[in-house]
């Protein structure tokens, strides 16, 4: 089994430029004579949190790496586009990677259920006993001629799955203020945290006025 770390990556942004946006929603007041060589930021600014139907003229897509349970989180978020990787055709005879939680003190690395067991104490070692026991249930299911949609079964929340996450500006936005909340789920929050440093990178404008909330 493989053990490794979740992990964020963004493939694509349509419509960061402040200036386009500014041209659409100029249009629901008819003020596109007011538009200057400076005057996006400010339009774009004004609108957030008030009226922020303007920005929805626009998409994030970001890849996730995270765990079955955390990608069962994000897939009920409405008004977004989900392509997962599929446990039901999706063969793992060769290794299954699982996704090492935020309070498991195990390293990532390759581990074989016979050797390289590393030396930690409970309760992280009943949780790496765990990955290892279902790895090996797995694969005997798989040699009792189980497909892998039957075989999946023995599978936990923890067994990594990859995932393409794409909605507007606006929907990000409320997808961030709910999961970077103290209240969000650890492992969520490890991974949203990080990730909305990245996009405030990509589109400041749409982003820099949302904050994490701390411990």
């Amino acid at each position: 089994m493989i053990l490794i770390k979740p992990s964020t990556e963004i493939e694509g942004v349509y419509m960061e430029d402040p200036r386009v946006m500014e041209r659409i929603g100029r249009v629901c007041y008819k003020s596109e004579d007011r538009i200057t060589d400076d005057s996006a930021e400010r339009f774009i600014k004004a609108r957030l949190g008030k009226h922020e139907s303007v920005i929805e003229h626009s998409a994030l897509t970001v890849r996730f790496i995270c765990d079955r349970g955390i990608g069962n989180e994000l897939v009920r978020h409405r008004h977004c586009a989900f392509t997962q990787e599929s446990t039901r055709y999706c063969n793992y005879r060769g290794g299954i990677s699982f996704v090492i939680p935020p309070w498991v003190n195990v390293n990532v690395g390759e581990y074989s259920f016979i050797s390289s067991e590393p030396r930690i104490e409970r309760p992280d070692w009943t949780w790496y006993k765990n990955m290892l026991e279902s790895e090996r249930d797995y694969k005997d299911l798989l040699s009792f001629k189980w497909t892998p949609e039957q075989a999946r079964s023995v599978l936990p929340l923890s067994t990594k799955t990859e995932l393409i996450l794409t909605t507007n500006f606006r929907e990000w936005r409320w997808i961030f203020q709910l999961r970077d909340a103290l209240s969000a789920h650890p492992q969520m929050r490890e991974l949203m945290i990080p990730l909305l440093e990245k996009v405030k990178q990509v589109v400041p404008i749409i982003f820099d006025d949302l904050t994490t909330e701390e411990n």
